[in-house]
């Protein structure tokens, strides 16, 4: 049985964007764009509104690169649920207050049943500690915390 995938912006920013001269965000591209043939074949994989919000801003061209990346995938509604979800997780210091999009983005996960949530984000939601807390958080307001991880962790066992 296929694993729900969340698909975060900046996985899609990554998959999409020119390959960075910075050899560790090229890394990250790199893990990003053999992950991508994947995400559709092994993987239910899923992105929100937020996603697609966010996809459309910038330079219009690689917005259309973004927005074509993802139109395959499904896109799961922001009800009150995960907004009150997500209210919660910054009130709980799971994610900084200025940063309402990132709460935003694992509670509409979480409410959807969603297994894994990658993304690239290490300020606000790979850290361990805070992968920690934000699962702590959602756990306790009910909801099953999806694995927060990076495409290269779901690739972990790829040679």
């Amino acid at each position: 049985m296929k694993k729900d995938v969340y698909i975060e912006t900046t996985v899609v920013s990554y998959l999409t964007a020119r390959t960075s001269r910075n050899t560790i965000i090229a890394g990250h591209q790199e893990a990003t764009r053999k992950l991508r043939p994947k995400l559709a074949a092994e993987y239910g994989a899923f992105v929100s509104a937020l996603v697609y919000e966010e996809a459309q801003r910038g330079d219009p061209r690689q917005a259309r690169m973004r927005l074509e990346a993802i139109k395959s995938f499904p896109m799961l509604e922001i009800d009150d649920e995960a907004r009150d979800l997500a209210q919660r997780i910054i009130a709980e210091k799971g994610v900084p207050k200025e940063y309402p999009e990132d709460a935003l983005h694992v509670a509409v996960a979480a409410v959807n049943g969603i297994e894994v949530f990658i993304t690239w984000n290490f300020g606000h939601l790979i850290n361990p500690f805070i992968r920690f807390k934000i699962r702590r958080i959602v756990e306790n307001a009910g909801y099953q915390c999806p694995e927060i991880c990076s495409p290269e962790e779901l690739l972990e066992d790829e040679p």
